[in-house]
């Protein structure tokens, strides 16, 4: 996007303001300038570097006026010394200057808006040339080279166009709130001329940048529907190259053209190489011979021991420097990787490269040596890939599954791809660089494909044959999940073959030769992928790991959770894992006539924005939101814990009253972030609203439960009937609450277990709360004596019991009672207080020790009231056996 232009002249330096001039500069101009804003003069002694002197007198240039003293203005002094001293006599010039200067800074705004504008306009006449070039370019017939460079004009097109639309329609909405803010022209009365002049002023700038906007947004969709053109007609293209139809290589039809081609064809070839030969020959025979040997030495210096040193090398550091096997293990094969596609790719460049400075390339050949490189990075690729998988020497290292026994077998096939992809491509190149003749060419396709589809059954059968034979590095090692992956690719495998030969004896050469690329293409891409995978894992989850160096700073230098430090590995392995999914599925989707540009030319404009209605939600927007509400959380944690650690405790409140307030201020605070990150998004007030509603409506049919116990948790924390610390009774469960919250309430048992109860229980039941008024105990006893015994001294015994311990309040006084005489007994009803609900059992287990331990040394027998009931009982009892008559 065109950068905002600054205003003209806004460095010119006789444009700048007084306030800047210096002061030893000579008034050449005094008679053409107001006298207040007359430069002033520096006397000579000022010049010389005096301070505290007055220049001499100003004289007026204005008729009629009497001459005014020199101390009337402000004169600034220099001293040059170490330290430059300013003194101001007076403001008055300065402040009316100061006042200019500021009524100058909307003159400057509307400037630059303006050379924004012109800017934008500029780069939009720039993007529709482009846009025409291209549009030009596809009424003929374009090569693969030239389809993806006229594509790639055209997204970069339309991403400026998007990036400008953008950028004004931010100043559009500048120059919207302006003329909100002046407000309608009122009727019956006339305006200020300077509101009608800034009202005339915002009304151009706001046409000049609405047309500039719409042009933008037309320019961008004119390239969108240029690159959907371009796609298609891509499309159009693979589709008829994959449906070109030539005769069987069965039939005599095929073969018959390239037999009497053959001669042509091959007093071409041996052109080529007779002039091939003569060029090598020359060059060799040169002075620049000894470029092509230091070529050849190059590469085989990087081949051989080059390669191996870094092998090496590369392994001596991770043993030394990793901290885990499995980095070790997923490193060193990506190492593999690397050097084993990079040593061969560089020699053959190396080698090339000196036969090109030795001028011992003909034109074709140079062609074929350019392939060369290519084929051998691609080539290299596959053998590098296929040691660093299977390890068949280091097992130890070995990332992928497999047994011993199945390594050999796998490990020579990784071999046969290597260099037959290498020869096949050559081949091509070569024949593409001889000229050959068609049906030349579609024979040289129909080898081709048949290598690539031999090589690929043959890899099946043994793979099949693994697995028929139950090899452990197929069936033990392996889960259920990379069996059932296994052999579903099988499956797959099989079936492309299968249907690239049907389509070759059908005469479809073009498609199983496609069919064939694309499964080894396949292989080699799935092979990096899997290996990227493991690394990426592995790597992100130990440099965030818990026990890492960068686990144990966060934790105990910025406090951060170990558990948190492990979500960080964990989501930055999946983050970057999705991005390498993305670039496999861009690589894999080349031989489509799609690569990594267009992909990610389509992710880019996707990330411009998706309309939904009237919002825009951009991934921009998305992240922005996400920001705002972790800032937002982050703040309201802070003034919560400031809340709970230093304000509450200061305060004459309760711990209940503590917990309600931060609950409150929690949930405000919450609902308060989630608003600011809609409103981040890009919703509206009247959006977040019709949201609210709308929710509401769902809350009312499916969530009632949950709201009625959200409503009770704020009626409880409002209200406050139970407290943190209250010991309550709930049907027959007696326990100590423990936490309030929104939702429910926790009370702690007796034996630590905790029951959770929902907040609409402790609003809509009945309740015991035993510590909510009045938080004494009360402690019960009853207790039953003969009638025979002493009332008094009974009463005189459980009296000094009860004095006599600690825990029994004396006020409330303990009283004895009877409660009744039935049975031959005396019932006692005795009460006593604690200080609390908490220890009453705990007391009044000792006062019953006491007390028997005290009725048994007084010789007093103890006892309880009995109840019997008889049911089913007969209607008269027996007293005894019969007596026998007499």
């Amino acid at each position: 996007m065109a950068s905002l232009s600054r205003p003209a002249g806004r460095h010119d330096p006789a444009q700048r303001s007084p306030l800047r001039r210096p002061a030893i500069e000579p008034d050449h101009d005094a008679s053409s300038r107001p006298a207040c804003l007359a430069a002033p003069r520096v006397s000579q002694c000022c010049r010389q570097g005096s301070i505290g002197q007055t220049a001499p007198a100003l004289k007026s240039k204005a008729p009629g006026r009497p001459r005014r003293p020199m101390n009337d203005f402000p004169v600034v002094a220099f001293r040059r010394g170490p330290r430059h001293g300013v003194r101001m006599k007076a403001l008055g010039r300065y402040v009316i200057l100061l006042l200019l200067a500021v009524a100058a800074v909307p003159v400057q705004a509307q400037l630059s808006g303006t050379d924004a504008s012109l800017a934008a306009g500029q780069t939009l006449d720039e993007g529709r040339k482009t846009l025409t070039t291209v549009d030009k370019a596809l009424d003929g017939r374009l090569s693969r080279t030239e389809r993806d460079d006229a594509r790639d004009r055209a997204t970069t097109v339309a991403s400026q166009a998007n990036s400008t639309a953008a950028s004004l329609q931010t100043q559009l909405d500048l120059i919207d709130a302006r003329i909100a803010q002046l407000g309608p022209v009122p009727t019956g009365i006339v305006e200020a001329p300077d509101i009608r002049a800034q009202r005339k002023l915002l009304a151009q700038q706001r046409a000049t940048l609405d047309s500039q906007v719409k042009r933008a947004k037309l320019l961008a969709l004119d390239a969108q529907q240029l690159i959907d053109e371009i796609a298609a007609s891509q499309a159009e293209q693979f589709n008829q190259r994959m449906s070109a139809h030539t005769a069987s290589p069965l039939s005599p039809a095929f073969w018959t053209p390239v037999v009497r081609n053959f001669p042509r064809d091959m007093r071409r070839t041996i052109a080529f190489v007779r002039y091939g030969g003569d060029t090598f020959l020359t060059g060799l025979l040169s002075s620049r011979s000894w470029i092509a040997l230091l070529g050849a030495f190059l590469a085989v210096a990087l081949l051989v021991p080059i390669r191996m040193w870094l092998r090496r090398a590369g392994r001596r550091y991770l043993v030394e420097r990793a901290p885990t096997s499995r980095v070790r293990r997923s490193s060193y094969a990506v190492w593999l990787v690397v050097v084993g596609t990079l040593a061969p790719g560089f020699a053959a460049l190396c080698l090339v490269q000196g036969l090109r400075w030795a001028k011992m390339l003909s034109p074709g050949w140079d062609t074929v040596a350019t392939a060369l490189i290519h084929v051998s990075f691609v080539g290299a690729a596959i053998w590098a890939l296929g040691g660093a998988l299977l390890q068949r020497r280091e097992p130890g290292w070995r990332p992928l599954p497999v047994s011993d026994e199945a390594v050999g077998p796998i490990r020579v096939w990784t071999w046969f791809a290597a260099g037959l992809t290498v020869l096949c491509l050559l081949i091509m190149r070569i024949n593409d660089a001889i000229g050959i003749s068609g049906p030349a060419s579609a024979a040289a396709d129909v080898i081709v494909a048949l290598v690539f589809l031999l090589l690929i059954i043959g890899l099946l059968f043994t793979i099949g044959r693994l697995q028929a034979e139950s090899i452990r590095g197929l069936d033990e090692k392996t889960d259920p999940v990379q069996r059932t992956g296994l052999t579903l690719a099988t499956i797959v495998g099989w079936t492309a073959c299968t249907a690239a030969i049907v389509a070759l004896m059908l005469g479809y050469i073009s498609l199983a030769r496609f069919v064939a690329f694309t499964i080894v293409w396949l292989a080699i891409v799935g092979s990096a992928l899997y290996l990227l995978l493991n690394a990426v894992d592995d790597l992100s989850t130990t440099l965030f790991s818990s026990k890492s160096r960068l686990g144990r700073s966060a934790h105990y230098g910025l406090g951060v959770r170990q558990s948190t430090v492990e979500q960080v590995g964990v989501l930055t392995s999946a983050a970057l894992r999705i991005i390498l999914f993305a670039l496999a599925l861009a690589i894999v989707l080349m031989p489509f006539g799609t690569d990594v540009g267009s992909l990610f030319g389509t992710i880019l404009s996707a990330a411009q924005g998706i309309t939904i209605g009237a919002l825009t939600i951009s991934p921009g927007a998305i992240v922005r939101a996400i920001v705002v509400l972790v800032l937002a959380l982050f703040l309201v944690g802070v003034v919560q814990n400031w809340l709970g650690a230093r304000y509450l405790p200061a305060t004459r409140l309760d711990a209940s009253a503590r917990n309600s307030i931060m609950m409150v201020t929690r949930y405000t605070g919450i609902v308060l972030a989630g608003l600011w990150a809609l409103a981040s998004l890009g919703l509206g007030m009247e959006r977040i609203a019709l949201l609210v509603s709308a929710l509401s409506v769902g809350i009312g049919f499916g969530l009632q439960a949950i709201t009625q116990n959200f409503v009770s948790g704020l009626i409880l924390l409002a209200e406050r009937p139970v407290k943190i610390g209250d010991l309550v009774k709930i049907a027959d469960q007696e326990g100590d609450v423990k936490r309030i919250r929104v939702r429910a309430t926790e009370i702690k048992m007796a034996d630590g277990s905790t029951l959770i109860v929902p907040n609409s229980e402790l609003i809509t039941k009945t309740i015991q709360n035993m510590t909510l008024a009045d938080p004494l105990g009360r402690i019960q006893l009853q207790f039953s004596v003969s009638l025979g015994t002493d009332a008094g001294l009974v009463r005189q015994i459980v009296t000094d019991i009860l004095r006599d311990n600690p825990r029994v309040l004396e006020n409330p006084v303990p009283s004895v009672f009877i409660d009744q005489l039935a049975d031959n007994r005396i019932f006692f009803n005795c009460f006593a207080y604690a200080a609390t609900p908490r220890e009453t059992y705990s007391i009044r287990s000792e006062i019953l020790f006491a007390l028997l331990e005290r009725l048994a040394a007084a010789g007093i027998e103890i006892g309880t009231r009995q109840q019997f009931e008889f049911i089913g009982a007969p209607a008269s009892f027996p007293t005894g056996p019969e007596e026998p008559k007499s």
